[in-house]
């Protein structure tokens, strides 16, 4: 009996006293945001990964606030050399990131995030998720377009090819998986 009011105690107490804490959800999605540009699918000119997926799910888990402060804490990490930016021979590491064809995604983060999280916090049905999501992800994706188009020089229309249309079926998949993990851990 000792040993479930001990467990039980133990998970009160993390749950009270490092879970709740503010900043536990903003560095932890930080995190997130760092392993999931590891998982990348090498694309030239911007390779995919999961973090647009994980910038709506701060959004909506952590609130506006918190959703625009983990981005920047994940920009912030990025830029003062830690490895936290997607694995790219061809693109430059740290600050220079920001400036490279990948710049208008990253920059974008904090927005969609902050975004995500103002509209959640007001209604937070599922299709008001879903529809949130594809919005903050075409935030994202025209953020970086438009600052793609710097780099590629090929006119918009094959930057719009380059930088959004090859995203479209990654997109609908991390916004759907990205709503039904919202949906499980509201409940």
């Amino acid at each position: 009996m000792s040993m479930i009011t001990r467990s039980e105690n133990i998970y009160t107490y993390i749950k009270e006293r490092v879970v709740a804490q503010p900043l536990f959800g903003v560095f932890s999605f930080a995190i997130l945001m760092a392993l999931a540009a590891q998982l990348t699918i090498p694309m030239k000119p911007v390779p995919t990964t999961l973090q647009s997926m994980i910038v709506v799910l701060s959004g909506a888990m952590l609130g506006s606030k918190k959703g625009f402060y983990a981005q920047i804490a994940y920009l912030t990490m990025g830029v003062v050399g830690l490895p936290v930016f997607a694995m790219s021979p061809d693109l430059a590491p740290g600050f220079a990131r920001l400036f490279g064809p990948t710049g208008g995604y990253l920059l974008a983060f904090p927005v969609a995030a902050y975004l995500t999280g103002l509209i959640i916090e007001r209604k937070s049905d599922y299709l008001t998720t879903v529809i949130t999501f594809f919005a903050a992800h075409a935030v994202i994706l025209l953020s970086g377009a438009l600052y793609l188009d710097l780099f590629i020089n090929a006119g918009f229309v094959k930057t719009l090819e380059l930088g959004v249309v090859v995203f479209s079926l990654s997109t609908v998949v991390k916004v759907f998986a990205a709503s039904l993990i919202f949906k499980s851990f509201k409940k």
